[in-house]
C-alpha cells in the first residue's frame, strides 16, 4: 500500500530531507505507524506537519513515530511533535516516539521534553500503549509514593511528570514506569 492509499494526499508535498512511510497497525483503525527517515529542522518542520496534519484529518488519532533513521531533530521540529499531540489527545489519541537514537534522544531532553513524550523500545510496547490509550498500565501505578533519591524523604506523585522535592528542592523525574530520575 502506497502512503497516497493510505492517507489521500500524503506525498503530494515531499521533502527528500525528511523520508516518511506510513503502515497501518493490524486491529488497530485509528492507529499509524510512521517510519522517519532524514532529518526535522526549520526549513521542512512545516511540510512535516502538513502532512502528518493530513492522517489527523483523516482519524488516525494513534500515532507511532518509528525514529531509528531519524537522524536529527531541532527544537522546531520538537515544536511539531507537540503540534500533533494537542492535535490527537482531544480526540482520544495519544503518540509514542519509538527507537529514538540517543543524540536526538539528548535533544529531547536538552530542552526539557523527553517527559511530555511517551518513548518506547520496541512496536509491541508501542502499540500496547496505544491499545490503553492513555497508558492504562502506567496509570494504575500512580499515585505513587516514592523516595527522593537525594534526601529519602518520602514524596506522592498523581502522575508521571517533573517534580520538585518539597525536603530538598532537588527536580524529580517520574516515566511512565514509574521510575524516578534527577531532572
Amino acid at each position: 500500500m502506497t502512503n497516497n492509499e493510505i492517507v489521500s494526499g500524503f506525498d503530494d508535498e515531499k521533502d527528500e530531507s525528511l523520508k516518511i512511510k506510513l503502515e497501518k497497525v493490524e486491529g488497530l483503525d485509528d492507529c499509524l505507524i510512521l517510519y522517519l527517515t532524514g532529518y526535522i529542522d526549520t526549513y521542512n518542520s512545516n511540510s512535516f506537519q502538513k502532512r502528518v496534519g493530513k492522517a489527523i484529518e483523516e482519524g488516525f488519532i494513534r500515532l507511532i513515530f518509528q525514529c531509528n533513521s531519524l537522524n536529527y531533530v531541532s527544537s522546531t521540529g520538537i515544536g511539531s511533535f507537540t503540534f500533533f499531540l494537542k492535535a490527537v489527545k482531544p480526540k482520544g489519541g495519544d503518540l509514542v516516539l519509538l527507537e529514538i537514537q540517543p543524540k536526538v534522544y539528548e535533544v529531547f531532553q536538552l530542552l526539557g521534553f523527553s517527559q511530555f513524550f511517551n518513548i518506547k523500545d520496541n512496536l509491541d510496547d508501542s502499540i500496547n500503549f496505544l491499545k490503553g490509550n492513555s497508558g492504562g498500565d502506567s496509570l494504575s501505578l500512580f499515585p505513587k509514593v516514592f523516595e527522593c533519591p537525594v534526601c529519602q524523604k518520602k514524596l506522592k506523585a498523581m502522575k508521571p511528570g517533573r517534580f520538585r522535592c518539597s525536603e530538598c528542592k532537588s527536580i524529580l523525574v517520574i516515566d511512565d514506569s514509574g521510575q524516578v530520575f534527577l531532572g
